[in-house]
């Protein structure tokens, strides 16, 4: 019997033939890895190829930006935030796949540090990740952590590297805006002073990049911020973003000049950090995570981490 149908894919007409042998002849079936399967993966690669004009893969790095030795102005700390890891593990309330094992492939990779934050509410990270991580990360760890008195003291107990203090609201997807220090400027003086004691040495505030916020930290006591620069990666224009790089590059000057060092995180990916990087001084870290996650999905947690990597270093 011998079929025509039309094709669904841009109108174009296919075959789909029924001529082989009647069930008590059929061949025997190919053994694993030969004709038939490699016949399936040759299709499934012309499908795929043919339809890749109407596929968007926002998490693919541009191939310029993959290329050896590219010129950036200065070299910037990559650490991966594995949030993101442990949403996915208490989606179905599992114990996989293990933010601590990620961690690890991730510096494996060549990560410069890693970011985790322990929230109020324990969506993703728990205090046994915490413990973990502190126990097993090499490179420089992150503590991202709200006020509350039990976060600090764990936070405090566990001596991370750096400790970022974020604000919190349970509602909230994300993270969803920087600190106001004017506002809380002596709970945050005090709970700076408890991680200093505690022997963390970098003590960093998430802010906009507003002028007045960035003052009131260095008065605080903070050593360190952290630029919010989930505005800039959602910007709805080139135009628009380009502003909102320039308003982060006046924000980091200020920094710059009051002696605070500069960290940069939430919502940089493959695509917009380079113009982040051309247009903002004096950076010396970026916290990147989502888009990192999102492209192992395709690539493989390693080597999503090595083409961030080379998109932020240059090689």
């Amino acid at each position: 019997m011998r079929l025509r149908v039309r094709g669904r894919w841009g109108g174009r007409k296919s075959r789909c033939e029924n001529t082989g042998p009647s069930p008590e002849k059929q061949p025997a079936s190919h053994p694993a890895g030969g004709r038939r399967d490699s016949a399936k993966t040759n299709r499934a690669a012309a499908r795929l190829e043919f339809l890749y004009p109407w596929i968007q893969d926002d998490s693919a790095p541009p191939p310029e930006l993959l290329s050896q030795g590219f010129f950036l102005p200065a070299v910037i700390d990559l650490l991966i935030n594995i949030d993101h890891i442990a949403t996915l593990r208490n989606a179905r309330r599992e114990t996989f796949p293990d933010p601590v094992h990620a961690a690890a492939l991730c510096e494996q990779a060549g990560a410069d540090g890693i970011v985790f934050h322990l929230r109020e509410d324990r969506r993703h990270i728990t205090d046994r990740d915490a413990r973990l991580l502190r126990d097993t990360v090499q490179s420089k760890l992150d503590f991202e952590l709200s006020t509350a008195d039990d976060i600090v003291q764990i936070c405090c107990a566990l001596q991370p590297d750096l400790a970022t203090l974020v604000p919190e609201r349970r509602e909230e997807v994300t993270t969803e805006g920087g600190l106001d220090v004017l506002q809380h400027r002596t709970r945050l003086r005090e709970v700076i002073r408890r991680l200093y004691d505690a022997g963390i040495p970098e003590v960093a505030l998430f802010l906009d990049p507003d002028l007045d916020q960035i003052e009131a930290a260095c008065e605080v006591g903070a050593n360190c911020i952290e630029l919010h620069t989930g505005d800039y990666a959602n910007a709805a224009t080139p135009a628009e973003r380009r502003a909102l790089a320039e308003r982060l590059a006046q924000g980091a000057e200020r920094a710059h000049a009051l002696g605070l060092q500069i960290h940069a995180g939430h919502g940089l990916d493959y695509r917009n950090f380079r113009l982040f990087a051309d247009t903002v001084p004096h950076v010396k870290e970026v916290s990147i995570g989502f888009a990192v996650i999102a492209r192992a999905v395709f690539t493989g947690l390693p080597e999503a981490v090595r083409e961030m990597r080379r998109v932020v270093k240059g090689y």
